[in-house]
C-alpha cells in the first residue's frame, strides 16, 4: 500500500478529484461508517474534510489504485497532502485533525501498530454485524458542499 504522496494523479485510472483537503474515503452501506462520517461532521468545526463513498467510481478507483478490495470496504481510507493512510492510522490521523480534545487520541499512537491495526481489523471485519446495512448515506443539503460524488 505504500506509496508516493499523489501518486494517484499518475494513475489513468483514478479520475481527478479536489485534492486541496483531507479526503475520507469510507463504506457508504455501513451504519458504523456512516456514524463516523456524521461524528466528523459535527466536530470538524473548521470544515477541513471532504467525504467520498467507496461505492462511487471515485471511491471504486481509489481502493483499487491502493490494492484494496473495491467490494469488501475493511479499511477507510484517509487522503491528506496526497497521502494515503489505512487502518488505525487513518482513523487516529483524521480524529486528531478534529481538534483539542479529540487530538489527545494521538497517544494510541504509542500502542504497537500491529495491536493498533488488530484492534481495527476486527471491528472492521464485525461492522455489519454490529451495526448492519444502510442504503447509501445521503447528505443534508448543508452537508452536500463536503462530499465528492
Amino acid at each position: 500500500m505504500g506509496r508516493a504522496d499523489y501518486s494517484y494523479r499518475n494513475d489513468p485510472a483514478v479520475p481527478a478529484f479536489a485534492d486541496d483537503r483531507p479526503l475520507i474515503v469510507f463504506d457508504g452501506e455501513c451504519v458504523f461508517c456512516a456514524g463516523w462520517v456524521k461524528f466528523a461532521l459535527k466536530h470538524d468545526r473548521r470544515q477541513r474534510y471532504r467525504f467520498l463513498a467507496a461505492q462511487t467510481p471515485l471511491g471504486q478507483a481509489l481502493y483499487r489504485h491502493y490494492g484494496l478490495d473495491n467490494r469488501d470496504y475493511e479499511t477507510n481510507i484517509f487522503i491528506d497532502g496526497g497521502r494515503a493512510f489505512f487502518k488505525s492510522d487513518g482513523s487516529i490521523r483524521m480524529v486528531a485533525g478534529l481538534g483539542f480534545p479529540y487530538s489527545l487520541v494521538r497517544l494510541f499512537r504509542l500502542l504497537p501498530r500491529r495491536a493498533a491495526d488488530g484492534l481495527y481489523e476486527f471491528i472492521a471485519r464485525n461492522r455489519l454485524k454490529i451495526a448492519g446495512r444502510q442504503s447509501c448515506m445521503v447528505p443534508t443539503p448543508e452537508q452536500r458542499g463536503r462530499f465528492i460524488a
